[in-house]
Formats: C-alpha cells, sequence, structure tokens
C-alpha cells in the first residue's frame, strides 16, 4: 500500500509530487499518458500572471500570487527558462476607466506589488506596435512568462530523483474507499493507498464523482492559438491583455520565453474533454480578436496552431481541500488559468494539506535542486567545445531551427523520467519546434530514440500507443 496517490501528471501533479518528495511518504504518481505534461498543461501560453484580476480573498488569487513570488527562486533551482517580462491590460474606451481602476484596486487587495494606471503615451514609449485606439492600461511589473514544458519536467524529475514513482501509461477506472483507504482500479490492475489526491484537470469531476454524493462538473473550456517564428518575437515585449470578459482574461499576445512570438486563446465551452483540433473559425477569431490590441500582428510568420483545454468549474474557483464524507481524498480541481502561475504555491498547499491530515518526518537528504539539458543553441563557444569533449554528439546538430544536437537529445532519453517519445523529445530538448516544425529532424530523432532505448524503429511513436511513425516494412532484407 502506498501512503499517497496522484491521479495526474500535469503541472499541479507534479508541483505536489515535488512538494510531497520532501517527506518520507511512499507516494507514485499515476497518468494515462505515455509522458509528464501530456494534458492540459503541454497547451497553454506559459503566461505567469500577477493575480490582478482574481477576487480578493478567493484560492485563486491567494495560489496566483504566492505562486507568481515562489517562481523565480523555483527556476533557479530547478534551472527552467522563466523570465519575468511585465504585463500590460488595455482598455479601449474612456467610458472602461473604471473598469481598469476596479483591476487595480483588486490587484492592490491582492497583494500584487508595483502595479499603476499608465497613459496612453506611457504604453506607447513601452510597446509601440500596440494600437493607436488604446486609452490607458494597467501595467503589472511582476508579470512574467515560464516554459510550461520546463517547469512541469524539471518538477517531475526532482520529485523522481526524492523518491517519488511515476506509472505512466496507467489509466485509473475506478476508485472504492476502504478502511484506512481507497482501491484505485487501473489499467495495469489494483493499487491501493492511504491518500487520494486529484489532480486529474479536465478529468477531476469524474474521480471526485466516484468518492462523493456531493457532485461537481468540470466543463473543457477549448482555446486556440497561433505561434509566429522567432523572427518576430520582439514584436512586443511585454505580455498584452485585454480588459478580461466573463470568460477570462481574453485574447493576449506575448513573446515567448523561448524567442517565438505567441497569441491565444480563444474561449469555447465544449463537452468532449479530448477535443484538441484547431478549427478555421477559431483561428480567424482569434486574429480578429488580437488585432484590436496589435493591428499589424506578423501572421505570414506563422509557423503552428495548436489547441488546449482549460478545467473550468462552474463556479470558477479553484477547489483544493479534502472531500467531506471521502477522509483522505484531496481535491485539487478546476485549476484553470491561473493555474499554471500558481502550481508551486498549490504544492505547497497540498503538502500542508497532507501534513495536517497524516503527518510524516522531513527527509534528511533531500535534494531541493536539479539541473536542467545542457542548451547548445544558447552556449558560448567555450561551453559548447566542453561539452564537445565529454562527448562529440553534442557537436552533431538534428535539428536546424533551434539548434538542437544529437548530445541533447541522448540526455533527455537518459535522464530521470526520460523521453519515450518524439513529442518527449520535443519538449525537453526543442527538437521540432521551429520553423520546419519537425520536417527536417524527426525521422533523425526517431533513430536516436531506437537506438538509445533498444527497440525497433516501428515501435517509436509520437506520443505513445497508437501514433507509431512506422507500420511495419515493404521489403524483405536482402
Amino acid at each position: 500500500m502506498y501512503d499517497i496517490v496522484i491521479i495526474g501528471a500535469g503541472v499541479t501533479g507534479c508541483a505536489i509530487a515535488r512538494e510531497l518528495s520532501r517527506y518520507q511518504y511512499d507516494t507514485v504518481v499515476l497518468d494515462k499518458n505515455s509522458d509528464v505534461c501530456e494534458g492540459t498543461s503541454k497547451a497553454n501560453s506559459g503566461i505567469v500572471h500577477a493575480g490582478f484580476d482574481n477576487e480578493p480573498g478567493s484560492m485563486m488569487a491567494k495560489m496566483n500570487v504566492r505562486g507568481n513570488a515562489m517562481m523565480e527562486g523555483l527556476s533557479k533551482e530547478l534551472d527552467f527558462p522563466f523570465k519575468r517580462n511585465g504585463s500590460l491590460v488595455l482598455c479601449f474606451d474612456e467610458k472602461d476607466m473604471g473598469k481598469l481602476e476596479h483591476l487595480l484596486e483588486k490587484g492592490r487587495k491582492n497583494g500584487v506589488p508595483g502595479i499603476r494606471i499608465l497613459s496612453k503615451e506611457e504604453v506607447k514609449e513601452l510597446e509601440p506596435n500596440v494600437t493607436d485606439d488604446m486609452v490607458a492600461a494597467l501595467y503589472a511589473p511582476t508579470g512574467g512568462i515560464v516554459c510550461p514544458f520546463g517547469l512541469t519536467i524539471a518538477m517531475a524529475e526532482n520529485a523522481c530523483e526524492n523518491g517519488v514513482k511515476f506509472e505512466l501509461d496507467t489509466e485509473v477506472m475506478n476508485i472504492i474507499p476502504k478502511e484506512g483507504g481507497y482501491i484505485l482500479e487501473t489499467s495495469k490492475g489494483e493499487i491501493e493507498s492511504r491518500l487520494v489526491i486529484n489532480a486529474a484537470g479536465v478529468y477531476a469531476d469524474k474521480f471526485h464523482n466516484m468518492v462523493s454524493d456531493e457532485k461537481i462538473q468540470i466543463i473543457p473550456r477549448k482555446g486556440e492559438y497561433c505561434l509566429m517564428d522567432k523572427k518576430v518575437g520582439g514584436y512586443v515585449t511585454r505580455t498584452i491583455f485585454q480588459l478580461p470578459t466573463i470568460y477570462g482574461k481574453g485574447v493576449l499576445i506575448t513573446p515567448t520565453v523561448h524567442g517565438n512570438l505567441l497569441t491565444g486563446p480563444t474561449a469555447v465551452d465544449i463537452e468532449d474533454k479530448e477535443n484538441t483540433q484547431t478549427t478555421q473559425e477559431g483561428l480567424e477569431d482569434l486574429l480578429k480578436r488580437v488585432a484590436v490590441s496589435v493591428p499589424e500582428v506578423p501572421t505570414r510568420q506563422i509557423i503552428t496552431s495548436f489547441t488546449g483545454l482549460r478545467a473550468h468549474w462552474t463556479e470558477h474557483e479553484f477547489i483544493i481541500k479534502e472531500v467531506e464524507g471521502a477522509p483522505g481524498f484531496i481535491d485539487v480541481a478546476g485549476i484553470e488559468s491561473p493555474g499554471l502561475s500558481s502550481s508551486p504555491a498549490i504544492g505547497e498547499y497540498v503538502a500542508q494539506l497532507v501534513q495536517g491530515i497524516c503527518p510524516m518526518e522531513k527527509k534528511a537528504d533531500f535534494v531541493a535542486t536539479r539541473k536542467g539539458i545542457p542548451n547548445v543553441a544558447e552556449a558560448s563557444f567555450e561551453e559548447r567545445q566542453e561539452l564537445i569533449k565529454k562527448n562529440p554528439a553534442y557537436a552533431n546538430v538534428v535539428c536546424r531551427c533551434e539548434v538542437v544536437t544529437e548530445g541533447e537529445i541522448m540526455d533527455a532519453i537518459h535522464r530521470p523520467l526520460g523521453a519515450t517519445t518524439v513529442d518527449g523529445i520535443k519538449r525537453r530538448t526543442r527538437a521540432g519546434m521551429g520553423r520546419c516544425q519537425s520536417g527536417f529532424c524527426a525521422p533523425k530523432t526517431v533513430e536516436i530514440l531506437a537506438r538509445e532505448l533498444g527497440r525497433d524503429i516501428s515501435e517509436i511513436t509520437k506520443s505513445g500507443e497508437g501514433s507509431n511513425y512506422l507500420t511495419g516494412y515493404n521489403k524483405e532484407d536482402i
């Protein structure tokens, strides 16, 4: 029997796993996908929100502001990309200045440092490419950008190094309460645990409803994005929002931490929790709406589009608590935006909840730091030479667009929770994320995976079962 089972290996589940790995619990993370960061966490804007638009006193507000404050220190401990670039919320009509001032007041109540309203002239000085039609903006200097894959994978690897087990390709089918804990029926057999932490994203309602008479509903909120080439990554330097609506923070445009330009998301509530298809209508709507903020969006530089699903609870609040009538079952549900920003704080908070239910001593040998994969593209000449001296594979460029080498791909495969799929390599190294979108490097990446994992090349997949690149051979060996 485990002490703790965490359902879900997204950013929230991995943040919780990392915090719990400080203690002497026997913890396992279950996920139905073939890798961590395969669900909601892989498809979002990578924004670290300042925390000015959440209702004062709400769990969203508390977790957002605390998570924002933790992010920089965490990025240094766990070696993932993060930048405090600041954010602007544009106001387009003098009649709406009251709404902007209301946001300012909420931000101050939430404890967001440094926020203030800027005049049109001040905004244009900071961001020359925003529309001339705006009249003012709320400026939040603590807003930031992060690599969502880098953050999630870093926390997962650190948790793994500190003893947390990860059982991937393991779907939870049913949860049965028993005396002193729970039985989880999974696609790979039964697992028993004293405590269960439900961090299952859009499926969190499914697991909550298995153990509670008070039902909840999590609605998949679909958001479409467009990603532009690094040539236009500096078109704006801060994250540009529009005044929020009932559907969220509106369409944004932002640089990414890797130097691209990103715009999105749309917001459409759907029923299918697996529907991540982009649509022509959705993307056209997105580009039309972002043009309100930045009229001359360089759309000819779009290199890809994608869709993410947000786990929207009908009450629009984070649910982070032990479920009434289900002792030892902790919900971490409804974690939509600002969930990524809040994740370090949610991990910290849930660990405190667990300590209150089942106290445990801290580990004397907990390792708080983790070193990421070397980044040849950003390394100095001397650093590259040192890497090549240790392993000549760092001289062999596989992905030309992002300058990712064979050495980096090998590192991604052989480190804790190493990549086993092409998408796993992509999220860890950025091989395939450039202009050609894997057109050049995918075949070589498949070859390296097969070689390093000791598998036949036909077994290598894009993202797990059913996504094989090759289905067989059309010629017999001669």
